[in-house]
Protein backbone atom coordinates (compact mmCIF):
# COMPACT_ATOMS: atom_id res chain seq x y z
CA UNK A 1 0.00 0.00 0.00
CA UNK A 2 1.34 3.40 -0.99
CA UNK A 3 1.55 5.98 1.76
CA UNK A 4 0.25 9.51 1.10
CA UNK A 5 2.47 12.33 2.28
CA UNK A 6 1.42 15.76 3.38
CA UNK A 7 -1.67 17.03 5.21
CA UNK A 8 -4.97 15.52 4.04
CA UNK A 9 -7.40 18.01 2.42
CA UNK A 10 -11.17 17.94 2.62
CA UNK A 11 -12.99 17.64 -0.69
CA UNK A 12 -15.22 20.45 0.52
CA UNK A 13 -12.36 22.93 0.68
CA UNK A 14 -12.24 25.69 -1.95
CA UNK A 15 -10.43 29.00 -2.33
CA UNK A 16 -11.64 31.61 0.11
CA UNK A 17 -14.01 34.23 -1.29
CA UNK A 18 -12.92 37.87 -1.34
CA UNK A 19 -14.47 39.98 1.37
CA UNK A 20 -17.65 41.79 0.44
CA UNK A 21 -17.41 45.56 0.00
CA UNK A 22 -19.91 48.10 -1.27
CA UNK A 23 -17.60 49.03 -4.15
CA UNK A 24 -17.23 45.39 -5.13
CA UNK A 25 -20.98 44.82 -4.96
CA UNK A 26 -21.69 47.84 -7.15
CA UNK A 27 -18.98 46.86 -9.66
CA UNK A 28 -20.49 43.38 -9.94
CA UNK A 29 -23.96 44.87 -10.37
CA UNK A 30 -22.68 47.09 -13.21
CA UNK A 31 -21.21 44.01 -14.89
CA UNK A 32 -24.53 42.17 -14.69
CA UNK A 33 -26.36 45.19 -16.10
CA UNK A 34 -23.97 45.47 -19.04
CA UNK A 35 -24.38 41.78 -19.86
CA UNK A 36 -28.02 41.14 -19.02
CA UNK A 37 -29.81 44.47 -18.52
CA UNK A 38 -30.87 46.33 -15.39
CA UNK A 39 -33.97 44.19 -14.89
CA UNK A 40 -31.66 41.29 -14.05
CA UNK A 41 -29.86 43.23 -11.32
CA UNK A 42 -31.67 41.90 -8.28
CA UNK A 43 -30.35 41.06 -4.83
CA UNK A 44 -30.84 37.36 -5.53
CA UNK A 45 -28.99 37.49 -8.87
CA UNK A 46 -26.21 39.60 -7.35
CA UNK A 47 -25.82 37.21 -4.42
CA UNK A 48 -25.54 34.32 -6.85
CA UNK A 49 -22.78 36.10 -8.76
CA UNK A 50 -20.91 36.88 -5.55
CA UNK A 51 -21.43 33.37 -4.14
CA UNK A 52 -23.14 34.59 -1.00
CA UNK A 53 -26.60 34.92 0.47
CA UNK A 54 -28.90 37.89 -0.31
CA UNK A 55 -29.02 38.77 3.39
CA UNK A 56 -25.28 39.48 3.32
CA UNK A 57 -25.79 42.21 0.73
CA UNK A 58 -28.26 44.21 2.80
CA UNK A 59 -25.42 45.17 5.13
CA UNK A 60 -24.02 47.27 2.26
CA UNK A 61 -27.08 48.13 0.14
CA UNK A 62 -30.51 48.55 1.71
CA UNK A 63 -32.64 47.55 -1.27
CA UNK A 64 -32.77 47.21 -5.06
CA UNK A 65 -33.67 50.87 -5.53
CA UNK A 66 -30.53 51.95 -3.67
CA UNK A 67 -28.51 49.47 -5.70
CA UNK A 68 -29.83 50.91 -8.98
CA UNK A 69 -29.02 54.43 -7.76
CA UNK A 70 -25.49 53.27 -6.96
CA UNK A 71 -25.15 51.81 -10.46
CA UNK A 72 -26.26 55.13 -11.93
CA UNK A 73 -23.71 56.99 -9.82
CA UNK A 74 -20.97 54.60 -10.93
CA UNK A 75 -21.73 55.22 -14.60
CA UNK A 76 -21.92 58.96 -14.04
CA UNK A 77 -18.19 58.65 -13.47
CA UNK A 78 -17.85 57.95 -17.21
CA UNK A 79 -19.43 61.29 -18.20
CA UNK A 80 -16.51 63.47 -19.31
CA UNK A 81 -16.18 67.13 -18.37
CA UNK A 82 -16.82 69.54 -21.24
CA UNK A 83 -13.87 70.34 -23.46
CA UNK A 84 -12.08 73.62 -22.97
CA UNK A 85 -13.08 76.46 -25.25
CA UNK A 86 -16.44 77.69 -26.38
CA UNK A 87 -19.01 79.70 -24.44
CA UNK A 88 -20.39 78.57 -21.11
CA UNK A 89 -23.68 77.76 -22.85
CA UNK A 90 -21.93 75.54 -25.39
CA UNK A 91 -19.98 73.72 -22.70
CA UNK A 92 -23.11 73.28 -20.57
CA UNK A 93 -24.99 71.81 -23.53
CA UNK A 94 -22.01 69.53 -24.23
CA UNK A 95 -22.01 68.29 -20.63
CA UNK A 96 -25.75 67.66 -20.64
CA UNK A 97 -25.43 65.91 -23.98
CA UNK A 98 -22.70 63.62 -22.63
CA UNK A 99 -24.92 62.72 -19.68
CA UNK A 100 -27.81 61.96 -22.05
CA UNK A 101 -25.56 59.86 -24.31
CA UNK A 102 -24.42 57.81 -21.31
CA UNK A 103 -28.06 56.98 -20.59
CA UNK A 104 -28.69 56.29 -24.30
CA UNK A 105 -26.03 53.59 -24.04
CA UNK A 106 -27.91 51.92 -21.16
CA UNK A 107 -31.63 52.08 -22.04
CA UNK A 108 -32.89 50.19 -18.99
CA UNK A 109 -30.90 52.47 -16.71
CA UNK A 110 -32.38 55.56 -18.40
CA UNK A 111 -35.87 54.54 -17.33
CA UNK A 112 -34.73 53.76 -13.80
CA UNK A 113 -32.91 57.11 -13.59
CA UNK A 114 -36.25 58.93 -13.71
CA UNK A 115 -36.96 57.83 -10.15
CA UNK A 116 -33.47 57.01 -8.86
CA UNK A 117 -32.01 59.20 -6.13
CA UNK A 118 -28.23 58.99 -6.53
CA UNK A 119 -26.12 60.75 -3.92
CA UNK A 120 -22.65 59.41 -4.63
CA UNK A 121 -19.49 61.29 -5.55
CA UNK A 122 -19.99 61.14 -9.31
CA UNK A 123 -23.48 62.60 -9.05
CA UNK A 124 -22.12 65.41 -6.91
CA UNK A 125 -19.39 66.02 -9.51
CA UNK A 126 -22.03 66.35 -12.24
CA UNK A 127 -24.11 68.80 -10.19
CA UNK A 128 -20.98 70.81 -9.37
CA UNK A 129 -20.02 71.09 -13.04
CA UNK A 130 -23.49 72.26 -14.06
CA UNK A 131 -23.61 74.83 -11.26
CA UNK A 132 -20.10 76.08 -12.10
CA UNK A 133 -21.09 76.69 -15.72
CA UNK A 134 -24.29 78.48 -14.71
CA UNK A 135 -22.27 80.63 -12.32
CA UNK A 136 -19.80 81.40 -15.10
CA UNK A 137 -22.75 82.67 -17.14
CA UNK A 138 -23.80 85.00 -14.34
CA UNK A 139 -26.98 83.09 -13.54
CA UNK A 140 -28.27 84.13 -10.09
CA UNK A 141 -27.68 81.49 -7.43
CA UNK A 142 -31.35 80.76 -6.77
CA UNK A 143 -32.13 80.26 -10.45
CA UNK A 144 -29.08 78.01 -10.84
CA UNK A 145 -30.09 75.94 -7.81
CA UNK A 146 -33.55 75.26 -9.24
CA UNK A 147 -32.37 75.12 -12.83
CA UNK A 148 -29.91 72.26 -12.41
CA UNK A 149 -32.78 69.98 -11.44
CA UNK A 150 -34.84 70.98 -14.49
CA UNK A 151 -31.90 70.47 -16.86
CA UNK A 152 -31.12 66.97 -15.58
CA UNK A 153 -34.81 66.03 -15.53
CA UNK A 154 -35.10 66.97 -19.20
CA UNK A 155 -31.96 65.06 -20.13
CA UNK A 156 -33.09 61.99 -18.21
CA UNK A 157 -36.62 62.07 -19.65
CA UNK A 158 -35.19 62.41 -23.17
CA UNK A 159 -33.04 59.34 -22.64
CA UNK A 160 -35.92 57.38 -21.08
CA UNK A 161 -38.18 58.19 -24.04
CA UNK A 162 -35.43 57.06 -26.40
CA UNK A 163 -35.06 53.84 -24.39
CA UNK A 164 -38.78 53.13 -24.73
CA UNK A 165 -38.59 53.50 -28.49
CA UNK A 166 -35.48 51.32 -28.73
CA UNK A 167 -37.26 48.60 -26.75
CA UNK A 168 -40.39 48.69 -28.92
CA UNK A 169 -40.56 46.35 -31.88
CA UNK A 170 -43.20 48.62 -33.43
CA UNK A 171 -41.43 51.96 -32.89
CA UNK A 172 -41.23 52.92 -36.57
CA UNK A 173 -44.79 51.80 -37.24
CA UNK A 174 -46.01 53.89 -34.31
CA UNK A 175 -44.16 56.99 -35.58
CA UNK A 176 -45.54 56.46 -39.09
CA UNK A 177 -49.06 56.21 -37.67
CA UNK A 178 -48.62 59.40 -35.66
CA UNK A 179 -47.28 61.26 -38.71
CA UNK A 180 -50.24 60.13 -40.77
CA UNK A 181 -52.75 61.17 -38.10
CA UNK A 182 -51.15 64.61 -37.82
CA UNK A 183 -51.30 65.09 -41.60
CA UNK A 184 -54.95 64.08 -41.75
CA UNK A 185 -56.20 66.02 -38.70
CA UNK A 186 -59.40 67.97 -39.48
CA UNK A 187 -58.89 71.72 -39.23
CA UNK A 188 -62.47 72.25 -38.13
CA UNK A 189 -61.91 70.49 -34.80
CA UNK A 190 -58.14 70.87 -34.27
CA UNK A 191 -57.07 73.95 -36.25
CA UNK A 192 -53.68 74.40 -34.60
CA UNK A 193 -52.67 70.78 -35.12
CA UNK A 194 -53.83 70.95 -38.73
CA UNK A 195 -51.83 74.16 -39.30
CA UNK A 196 -48.61 72.77 -37.89
CA UNK A 197 -49.03 69.15 -38.94
CA UNK A 198 -45.71 67.43 -39.63
CA UNK A 199 -43.79 70.30 -38.01
CA UNK A 200 -44.83 68.87 -34.65
CA UNK A 201 -42.47 65.93 -35.16
CA UNK A 202 -40.05 67.46 -37.69
CA UNK A 203 -36.31 67.80 -37.28
CA UNK A 204 -33.55 65.33 -36.40
CA UNK A 205 -33.41 64.19 -32.76
CA UNK A 206 -30.03 65.89 -32.24
CA UNK A 207 -31.41 69.27 -33.29
CA UNK A 208 -34.50 68.90 -31.12
CA UNK A 209 -32.34 67.89 -28.16
CA UNK A 210 -30.07 70.90 -28.60
CA UNK A 211 -33.06 73.23 -28.93
CA UNK A 212 -34.57 71.80 -25.77
CA UNK A 213 -31.42 72.42 -23.74
CA UNK A 214 -31.04 75.96 -25.09
CA UNK A 215 -34.69 76.74 -24.41
CA UNK A 216 -34.31 75.60 -20.80
CA UNK A 217 -31.04 77.46 -20.30
CA UNK A 218 -32.65 80.66 -21.60
CA UNK A 219 -35.57 80.15 -19.25
CA UNK A 220 -33.29 79.62 -16.26
CA UNK A 221 -31.35 82.78 -17.11
CA UNK A 222 -34.48 84.95 -17.39
CA UNK A 223 -36.89 83.43 -14.83
CA UNK A 224 -36.38 84.59 -11.23
CA UNK A 225 -37.09 82.19 -8.41
CA UNK A 226 -40.26 83.35 -6.59
CA UNK A 227 -39.89 84.90 -3.18
CA UNK A 228 -41.49 82.78 -0.45
CA UNK A 229 -45.14 83.70 -0.09
CA UNK A 230 -45.33 85.57 -3.39
CA UNK A 231 -46.64 84.22 -6.71
CA UNK A 232 -44.15 83.89 -9.53
CA UNK A 233 -44.42 86.59 -12.20
CA UNK A 234 -44.22 85.74 -15.87
CA UNK A 235 -40.77 86.50 -17.32
CA UNK A 236 -40.67 90.01 -18.73
CA UNK A 237 -44.23 90.72 -17.64
CA UNK A 238 -46.21 91.81 -14.62
CA UNK A 239 -49.18 90.63 -12.61
CA UNK A 240 -51.72 93.08 -14.00
CA UNK A 241 -53.19 90.65 -16.56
Amino acid sequence: MTAHSGTPHSRRERPSKPALTRDGIVATAVGIMREEGLQKVTMRRLAQELDTGPASLYVYVRNTAELHAAILDELLGTVPPPAAGGSWRERLEQLLGSYTDMLFAHPSLAQSALVARPSGPHYLDLIERVLALLAEGGVPAGQAAWGVDVLLQHATATAAEHATRVGSANAQEEMDTLARVLRETFAGTHPHIAALGPALIAGPPSARRSWGFQMLINGIVHTPVPVAGEPAAAPGGDDRG
